[in-house]
C-alpha cells in the first residue's frame, strides 16, 4: 500500500457578481460572495463535513470572496484559517473587468495572440498561464511539505485549481484552460512520496 503524504482539498469560492458575468478580474476587495455564493458554500460545506470529517489546516488566499468562503469552512471545522497571499487569482492586467466577449471586441488582435500561445502570451499588467503554474507548483509544493500526512482545504480560485489539476495530470498548459471549476465546488488532490493523484474534480453538491 502506498503511503498518502497529504490530502489537499482545493475550494473555489462561492459565487460572486463577476463571476456570474463571467468576467475576468483579479481585485482582492471586490466584489463579496453574494447570496448565491453564501448558499453554495454553505451547502458544499455540509457536503465536506461528512465526507472529509477531520481537517487539521484551512488556507485562504487574501481575496475578500476566498475569505468570506474559508469563514463558513472554518466555522463548520472550528479552526481558523491561515491567508496565504500567493493563492491569488490570476493577474488579468489589460483585461481585467471585462468578459472574452468584450476583448474580443475591444482587444481581438491580443485575443488572437493568445488562442495561438495561451503558455506564454497574456496582456500587459497580467500572468501567462507559465507563470500561473509555476507560482502554484511552488506554494502548493511548500503546503504539502509542511503538512505531512494531514489534510487540508485550500481556499482560492479558479485559475488557481485549474494549475493544480493540470500539473498534477501532466495537462498542458494550453488545454488548461477547459478545466471547469464551478464556484462553491471541491477538489480532492492526494500526494505521495514522488507522485499525485486526482479524487474528484469541480464537485458541488446537489
Amino acid at each position: 500500500m502506498f503511503k498518502r503524504k497529504c490530502k489537499v482539498i482545493l475550494i473555489r469560492h462561492g459565487a460572486t457578481i463577476y463571476s456570474e458575468q463571467k468576467r475576468l478580474y483579479d481585485g482582492e476587495d471586490y466584489p463579496p460572495i453574494n447570496q448565491k455564493g453564501k448558499t453554495e458554500m454553505e451547502n458544499l460545506t455540509k457536503w465536506l463535513s461528512i465526507r472529509t470529517p477531520h481537517v487539521d489546516t484551512i488556507y485562504t488566499s487574501s481575496s475578500l470572496r476566498a475569505i468570506q468562503s474559508a469563514r463558513i469552512l472554518s466555522k463548520q471545522y472550528d479552526i481558523d484559517y491561515k491567508i496565504i497571499d500567493g493563492l491569488y487569482e490570476r493577474k488579468a492586467g489589460l483585461w481585467g473587468g471585462l468578459t472574452f466577449e468584450q476583448i474580443e471586441d475591444k482587444y481581438p488582435d491580443m485575443l488572437e495572440k493568445y488562442h495561438e500561445n495561451p503558455y506564454e502570451y497574456w496582456p500587459e499588467g497580467g500572468e501567462t498561464t507559465q507563470e500561473v503554474r509555476s507560482r502554484i507548483d511552488e506554494i502548493i509544493t511548500s503546503l504539502v511539505k509542511e503538512n505531512q500526512y494531514k489534510t487540508i482545504l485550500i481556499v482560492t480560485h479558479e485559475g488557481v485549481v485549474q494549475s493544480a489539476i493540470a500539473s498534477i495530470l501532466d495537462i498542458p498548459p494550453k488545454n488548461q484552460g477547459k478545466i471547469i471549476i464551478p464556484t462553491g465546488s471541491a477538489t480532492q488532490l492526494n500526494f505521495y512520496d514522488d507522485w499525485a493523484t486526482l479524487t474528484y474534480c469541480s464537485h458541488v453538491p446537489l
